[in-house]
C-alpha cells in the first residue's frame, strides 16, 4: 500500500513539474523542431501549391517556392500540410501546423482570430459575367440580388455578403463552370485565379476588378515572435528580388506588386483596418439552422423516395429478369458500391454539364438517390431470398403469374424483413446530404460551417447541428420500430 501511494505521489510530482515547464515561444518551437510545417490546400491548384504530373506528383507551385525560402530565412525546412481551405485558421488554431499559407486573404474575420505578417501578394478581386450578359458591370451595386459564385470564407464573400445571393465553392474550377451553364450571373475571385481558370473560357468576359486584396500568412496569436521573423523573412527576400523572381517564374507578377517593396507600417495598419469581433449566435442563426435541416430533410426524404422503387426494381431484375439485364443490374449495383458518392456528385453535376444541365437540388437528388438505390437493392434482394423458395412455387402452381405472385406472396414479407435496414439507409442518407455542399447546395452540415466561422467558435454551432440530426433521425428509428412490430402482428 506504501509503495502505491509512493507511485502515485511521484507520478503528481511529475506532473505537476511538467504543468510548470515555460511554453516554447513559436519562434523556438519551429526553430527545436528543425521544420516549418505550413498548411494549405493542394486542391487550391495552380499556381498556389500542387502536385506536378511530369514529376512524379512532386509539390510546386509559388507557394512552395516561398516556403522553402521563408524557411531558409529561417534556419529550418519547410514541410507542407494538407488541410482543406476554408478550414485552414481553425487547424491552424488547434496547432496541426505553424502557420498557414495558401491564399490566406486578410479579411476583418481573420484579423480578429490570428496574426498576419506583411503580404507577400496583392490581388484584386476579379468580376467576371457571361459574354453576352451585359447587365454586369464593374460595380458591386450591379451584383444586387444577382447569384454570384465565390469560395466560401474568402475576401470576395465578404464583399458580396449582403449584396448579391452567394454561391458558395470548395474548388476554383467549378464556379466558373457553372457560370458557363447559367446557373450563376457571375463569379468574383481573386484575379489570379480568374486569369487561369474563367479567362480561358470563350463563353465568359472580365467585367473589372473591384476590389484589392492581400495575401498574408497567418500565425497563432501567441506566437507573435514568429509572426514577426517571417515579416523581417518576407522583407528581405523582397528587399533582395528573390521575391519578385519567384512571382515572376509562376507568370503571377505584375504592377500591383511593386507596393511590396515600399511596404510601411501604415499600409499594414490599412490592410488590417479594424478587428472584426464576430458575430453573437442568436435566433437568426437558430433560424438559418432551421433552413438547412429543411432542405436536409427535403433532398433526404426525395432521394429515398427514388432509391426504393429503383432499389427493387434492380432486385427483382437481378433475382427473375433475363441474363442480360440481370448482368447489368448487377454492374449497377457493382458500380455505384464501389465509388465514392462524392465523386458521383462531382461527375453528375460538373462532368456531365455539357450533356445535361441539372440545377444543384435535382442534381443532389438525383445523385444520392442513384448511389443509395445500390444499396437497397441489395438490401430487399436479401429479404426476397429470405422468403422461403417453396412459397412462390406454392403461388405459381395456384395459376399465379411471376409478377403476381411476387407483389402478392414474396415482397410483402421481403418488405417486412427489409425495413431495419431500410431505416438504417435513411438515417445514413440524412447525414450523407451534406455531401452535397460540394456542389453549392447549403444544406444543415454547411450552415453550421458558416455560422462557425461568422461567430468564430465551432462547438455551439456543432452541438445544435448535432441536435437537428438527431432530431430528425430519431423519431425515424421509434416509427420504423412500431411499423415493425405492427407487420409482425399482422
Amino acid at each position: 500500500m506504501n509503495r502505491i501511494c509512493w507511485v502515485v505521489g511521484l507520478a503528481l510530482a511529475v506532473l505537476s513539474c511538467h504543468g510548470q515547464t515555460p511554453t516554447q515561444s513559436g519562434l523556438a518551437r519551429v526553430r527545436a523542431a528543425g521544420v516549418l510545417r505550413w498548411g494549405g490546400d493542394i486542391q487550391g491548384g495552380e499556381p498556389y501549391v500542387y502536385q506536378d504530373s511530369e514529376h512524379g506528383g512532386r509539390l510546386t507551385g509559388f507557394e512552395v517556392d516561398l516556403a522553402n525560402a521563408l524557411a531558409r530565412e529561417l534556419g529550418v525546412r519547410a514541410q507542407f500540410v494538407q488541410s482543406d481551405w476554408s478550414a485552414l485558421i481553425p487547424t491552424l488554431e488547434r496547432g496541426t501546423f505553424d502557420i498557414a499559407m495558401n491564399g490566406v486573404e486578410v479579411t476583418p474575420q481573420r484579423v480578429g482570430r490570428v496574426r498576419f505578417t506583411r503580404p507577400y501578394y496583392i490581388f484584386g478581386t476579379r468580376l467576371m459575367a457571361r459574354r453576352d450578359d451585359t447587365r454586369i458591370q464593374p460595380t458591386i451595386t450591379s451584383l444586387r440580388g444577382r447569384r454570384v459564385g465565390t469560395l466560401s470564407n474568402s475576401f470576395s464573400s465578404e464583399l458580396l455578403r449582403g449584396v448579391a445571393e452567394i454561391v458558395p465553392y470548395e474548388g476554383v474550377e467549378e464556379p466558373y463552370i457553372d457560370l458557363v451553364q447559367g446557373r450563376t450571373d457571375a463569379v468574383l475571385l481573386d484575379d489570379i485565379i480568374a486569369t487561369r481558370y474563367g479567362e480561358p473560357k470563350p463563353e465568359l468576359r472580365v467585367v473589372g476588378d473591384l476590389a484589392d486584396g492581400f495575401y498574408s500568412i497567418a500565425v497563432r496569436p501567441v506566437d507573435g515572435d514568429l509572426q514577426q521573423a517571417l515579416d523581417h523573412a518576407i522583407e528581405r527576400i523582397s528587399a533582395s528580388g528573390e521575391l519578385e523572381r519567384i512571382l515572376r517564374s509562376r507568370n503571377v507578377w505584375n504592377d500591383r506588386q511593386r507596393r511590396l517593396l515600399t511596404w510601411t507600417e501604415d499600409d499594414r495598419r490599412r490592410m488590417l483596418g479594424t478587428a472584426s469581433t464576430g458575430q453573437r449566435f442568436g435566433w437568426s442563426h437558430v433560424v438559418l439552422f432551421a433552413k438547412g435541416a429543411v432542405v436536409t430533410m427535403l433532398l433526404s426524404a426525395l432521394a429515398m423516395a427514388l432509391a426504393i422503387p429503383l432499389g427493387l426494381g434492380l432486385a427483382v431484375t437481378r433475382l427473375y429478369g433475363p441474363r442480360a439485364l440481370s448482368r447489368l443490374a448487377g454492374a449497377y449495383v457493382e458500380l455505384y458500391r464501389g465509388t465514392p458518392v462524392l465523386l458521383q456528385l462531382y461527375v453528375l453535376y460538373y462532368g456531365l454539364a455539357p450533356i445535361v444541365k441539372l440545377d444543384a437540388i435535382p442534381a443532389a437528388v438525383l445523385g444520392l438517390g442513384m448511389n443509395y438505390a445500390a444499396y437497397e437493392a441489395e438490401v430487399y434482394r436479401a429479404g426476397i431470398q429470405a422468403v422461403p423458395r417453396g412459397q412462390m412455387e406454392a403461388a405459381l402452381s395456384l395459376g399465379m403469374s411471376l409478377p403476381l405472385a411476387l407483389r402478392r406472396v414474396v415482397l410483402p414479407q421481403a418488405f417486412r424483413l427489409a425495413i431495419p435496414s431500410v431505416t438504417n439507409d435513411f438515417i445514413a442518407l440524412l447525414k450523407d446530404s451534406s455531401l452535397v455542399s460540394v456542389i453549392t447546395v447549403v444544406e444543415l452540415t454547411k450552415q453550421m460551417t458558416i455560422t462557425a466561422v461568422d461567430i468564430r467558435g465551432w462547438a455551439l454551432p456543432g452541438a445544435l447541428c448535432a441536435l437537428m440530426y438527431f432530431l430528425m433521425s430519431y423519431p425515424l428509428s421509434l416509427w420504423a420500430q412500431r411499423l415493425e412490430a405492427r407487420l409482425a402482428r399482422s
